[in-house]
């Protein structure tokens, strides 16, 4: 008698391969209409900064000319050029990158000791330190504007860059940023650091500052960003022109009854350029950091 087998490998390989083409179709099915939303919010987010972008490539008569047109009937450059004409750019744009890379630097820095120690030591008035810089952020700036002019003026930083560099360097959003990441990290880590004989200091700059550089490089780009678009606070702090920054120095085209647009729309356009370059370059290094990698179960 003979005895037979039904081979059936080749059957339940094809049907895995069929359930997974089903499974893929699904989602891709079901992936449209989030994707096309996405693609429609994105589209609407990028027309008017496209229209901003072309409109400064238009003489003074298309920009009200009607119907309006998105794309310049006449391309010119004589925007640009009047812009760097009438305004001092390398000035201002110096006084603007010295305002935002130094307070950028030391808000890093500081924010991230601060944020440390409020994470990872044990103290009483630590916690009521952090109590009173985290209540800092229920203020909105414009409250605290007069007492801090008066302090600025009374230690004779008035009219002077550190003026506007020194008040915003410790900001309440980065300490509790740095704050709740540190929390994460594991004791452990540090705990084991210290068996083979490392300093509080070298654990701090050797092994949870590098830990943070997402956390570090995102609000090196958030603080750079706000203090390179910062008015108000310069304008009440600066009185000297030679130490304007460049909002204040674009302002300064707005007249009472006339607003040079053609110049207005290039300068703006220019002062974009250091915060795109600035995004492009380092958007991909904030990624998520793996805190568990000196551990092992």
């Amino acid at each position: 008698m003979v005895t037979t087998y039904a081979i059936t490998v080749p059957d339940e390989k094809k049907r895995e391969r069929f359930e997974r083409r089903r499974r893929s179709k699904n989602l891709r099915r079901r992936a449209v209409v989030p994707t096309t939303m996405l693609w429609v919010l994105a589209l609407l987010m990028l027309f008017p900064l496209a229209w901003f972008l072309l409109s400064s490539f238009k003489p003074g008569s298309e920009l009200f000319s009607y119907p309006l047109s998105f794309f310049p009937k006449e391309w010119t450059l004589g925007g640009y050029e009047a812009a760097l004409e009438r305004i001092d750019f390398a000035r201002y744009f110096l006084n603007t990158a010295i305002v935002a890379t130094v307070t950028t630097v030391l808000t890093v820095f500081l924010c991230a000791t601060t944020g440390y120690a409020l994470a990872k030591y044990k103290n009483p008035w630590l916690s009521v330190l952090g109590l009173f810089i985290l209540s800092m952020t229920m203020l909105p700036g414009e409250v605290i504007l007069n007492p801090m002019f008066i302090v600025i003026r009374d230690l004779g930083l008035y009219n002077q860059l550190a003026g506007v560099i020194i008040p915003s360097i410790v900001t309440p959003t980065g300490v509790f940023m740095f704050r709740q990441f540190f929390i994460t990290i594991p004791d452990e880590l540090m705990q084991a650091a210290r068996i083979d004989g490392a300093s509080e200091y070298g654990i701090f700059f050797r092994i949870m500052l590098p830990l943070a550089r997402p956390i570090a490089l995102t609000l090196a780009i958030m603080s750079f960003q706000w203090r390179w678009n910062d008015y108000i606070f310069p304008l009440i702090i600066l009185g000297d022109p030679d130490q304007f920054t460049l909002q204040i120095a674009l302002r300064a085209l707005v007249g009472a009854e006339n607003i040079e647009w053609t110049i207005l729309l290039a300068a703006s356009v220019l002062s974009m350029i250091p915060l795109v370059a600035l995004y492009l370059v380092f958007q991909k290094y904030v990624t998520s950091s793996n805190i568990n990698a000196g551990l092992k179960d």
